[in-house]
């Protein structure tokens, strides 16, 4: 259902990247619950969804991610935090997972879309663009932290994006290595400290017509 444009302007204007989070303060269950189901329902380049989303629950854990995070206060006083993992690789079991599940959900026969099948073939397992994958992968996670962020907002629930960290350690300690996914991007989540000085600066954007163009 459409929300009114102004309640959509505001939630954006709201936001911001949130450095100091009020460690006391944790995002209800409900509200928990919708974000992730943002994050499941995020789009992706022939719907293939080639992430996977850790929640670190864990309060140790997220000591022990701190230090390989700039130690950024984030880490661990957000309420939750969310480490983006992308595909290593585009192989054809994720083809066939994908089929599988678009034919049944779809009330479709798997052989009908062996056409749309081959297309993903051709151009993530054996094209071109297979030898830079990783890239595609990583380009189609932020499409997910993008969703997760706006949605956040419209539930009045502070983010903060982080790229300040270090992949490989935070591989090592999630167990990934040995996996198809990799660390891509971090996003903490909480509400504001009402000492966060970031919370009253001005936002800085360029004017819209410096960055929007019609032809």
């Amino acid at each position: 259902m459409p929300i009114a444009s102004p309640d959509l302007l505001d939630a954006l204007t709201w936001r911001y990247a949130t450095k100091q989070f009020d460690g006391e303060r944790k995002i209800p269950t409900e509200t928990w619950a919708a974000l992730e189901r943002a994050l499941v329902l995020t789009p992706s380049s022939y719907g293939l969804q080639p992430w996977t989303f850790l929640v670190i629950d864990d309060p140790a854990l997220r000591q022990e991610l701190r230090p390989f995070s700039w130690n950024q206060a984030q880490i661990t006083e957000a309420s939750h935090l969310v480490v983006f993992l992308a595909r290593r690789r585009i192989e054809d079991r994720d083809l066939d997972r994908l089929i599988t599940a678009t034919a049944a959900s779809r009330g479709l026969e798997p052989e009908s879309l062996s056409g749309y099948r081959e297309l993903m073939h051709k151009d993530l397992v054996a094209g071109p663009r297979s030898a830079r994958i990783q890239v595609w992968s990583s380009n189609q996670t932020y499409i997910a932290l993008g969703n997760f962020m706006t949605a956040a907002a419209l539930l009045g629930v502070d983010t903060c994006p982080i790229e300040g960290f270090s992949p490989p350690d935070y591989d090592r300690l999630l167990a990934l290595e040995d996996t198809p996914y990799r660390s891509c991007v971090v996003c903490a989540a909480g509400y504001r400290s009402a000492n966060d000085k970031y919370a009253a600066l001005a936002k800085v954007r360029y004017p819209l017509e410096e960055l929007i163009e019609h032809r």
